[in-house]
């Protein structure tokens, strides 16, 4: 990565499921063509979804029928790897760079420090999973911690993350549990699944973005330019034409 680049941080937003995931995925398009800076961005998903792994076919048919305070849970492709993630009372961040070596390990290493960094800042510290290949038989994101997720010191899993490259350009997103519902998260994945993630009261959703903008500031050694998604970048997200 070039020192002191530029970076685009687009403010917090709320969106459907199929919405995010075509902005990452536009994103990631863009500055694979030289044509968009690389960019820092979090939201939420309105309704709540469970987003599925680009490889992931198969899943529980009762996951097409599930609601959440009356509103029916959106089923989401992702472009990235990996398992089920239920995306309620959670917070979404994505990175969209280039320029980063090694391996896939080490990449997701390298842009996971901004989340350390930021959550220390915070007072929490978080370490790497230590769970081994038997997490693939395991539909749920959060049911166990690899080497590329973020753990609490009681072993809970705060952050999963998956990735896609194209070239040398990156996308990697992950899921930050705040608020879970227990109940649920026990419907969509059983109640062995559900681990508690407690949080002082105090850390709203503001102050962990200030405090994540800011170690991605350190850690990416970038400027920040606040730019939220112009009416003609809604347009190419929703309408995306292939560049030739």
């Amino acid at each position: 990565m070039r020192n002191n680049q530029v970076w685009r941080l687009i403010p917090l937003l709320e969106a459907a499921g199929n919405v995010q995931m075509a902005i990452d995925r536009w994103l990631l398009e863009q500055h694979y063509w030289g044509k968009h800076p690389p960019t820092l961005r979090f939201y939420t998903w309105s309704p709540p979804a469970i987003s599925l792994g680009y490889h992931q076919r198969q899943y529980p048919e009762y996951w097409q029928d599930l609601t959440w305070k009356g509103q029916k849970l959106d089923l989401v492709q992702r472009p990235t790897g990996g398992r089920a993630v239920l995306h309620q009372g959670d917070l979404t961040y994505a990175v969209v760079t280039s320029g980063l070596t090694g391996s896939r390990l080490q990449v997701y290493e390298k842009i996971c420090e901004f989340l350390i960094q930021g959550w220390r800042s915070l007072g929490i510290e978080l370490h790497y999973g230590t769970a081994g290949r038997g997490y693939i038989h395991n539909p749920n994101c959060f049911g166990t911690a690899t080497s590329a997720d973020l753990v609490l010191p009681d072993g809970g899993k705060l952050i999963g993350s998956a990735q896609l490259r194209r070239g040398g350009v990156i996308l990697q997103h992950g899921s930050i549990r705040l608020q879970p519902d227990a109940e649920l998260f026990t419907q969509v994945f059983g109640a062995e699944s559900f681990t508690n993630v407690k949080l002082h009261p105090t850390l709203t959703v503001e102050k962990i973005i200030a405090a994540l903008v800011a170690a991605a500031s350190n850690c990416f050694d970038m400027q920040i330019e606040v730019k939220p998604l112009s009416q003609c970048e809604w347009e190419a997200v929703r309408n995306p034409k292939p560049i030739v």
